[in-house]
């Protein structure tokens, strides 16, 4: 097999796992409904949320961070020994967040990728995790927004690697966050519009 065959099989080890959609498998086992009917639509932790259920958003948010940090760690196992073991990482981590955000399994329709991009940093380098959710609370604590916070860290986490001499995972990190913003787009116009709801409040 070619570096390229080894590419597209972390990639695709990324992608099945990250488009387990745990917030629709837990709501509907605590009864639930449909996630995908409530709130955005989506089925992140956030949505989950929104069900009232802070416990089920919990599980959801680790299962999400888990996924994304599983694929990672697989692919590092199994490839332990290969020469461009942080390109199939990343590889694998790409494929996780494609792979949460646009599910074959509900039609490209997923989540907004937040808690697997913790976990594949997570799994990558603890350090840009600790950036991310460091970034997250501070901006949480000052503005009450859960959306602004999660857009400030990822951003912050591709200018902080890029700092740190991690061209790697600045590149990988700056890729995941251009999804993320796409991901908010609508959360991006409401947050201009003034009426993206705080933390807390509906």
């Amino acid at each position: 097999m070619t570096t390229l065959d080894f590419l597209l099989l972390s990639f695709a080890t990324g992608y099945l796992s990250g488009s387990i959609p745990f917030g629709l498998f837990f709501t509907r086992m605590a009864g639930l409904g449909d996630i995908r009917a409530i709130g955005s639509g989506n089925i992140g932790a956030t949505n989950v949320l929104r069900t009232g259920k802070k416990s089920i958003a919990l599980l959801t948010l680790l299962a999400d961070a888990l996924k994304g940090a599983a694929s990672v760690l697989i692919i590092g196992h199994v490839f332990v020994s290969a020469a461009d073991l942080t390109l199939l990482q990343s590889a694998a981590a790409l494929g996780a967040f494609m792979g949460h955000v646009f599910p074959v399994w509900l039609r490209f329709k997923g989540g907004k990728g937040i808690a697997v991009f913790i976990g594949v940093l997570l799994a990558l380098n603890p350090l840009a995790a600790l950036v991310f959710v460091g970034v997250w609370l501070v901006t949480a604590a000052l503005f009450k927004i859960s959306s602004l916070s999660a857009l400030m860290a990822c951003l912050a986490v591709p200018v902080a690697m890029f700092a740190l001499g991690n061209l790697n995972l600045a590149i990988l990190s700056g890729l995941l966050a251009l999804i993320a913003y796409w991901t908010h787009r609508d959360n991006i116009k409401r947050l201009l519009a003034g009426r993206e709801p705080r933390i807390g409040k509906s």
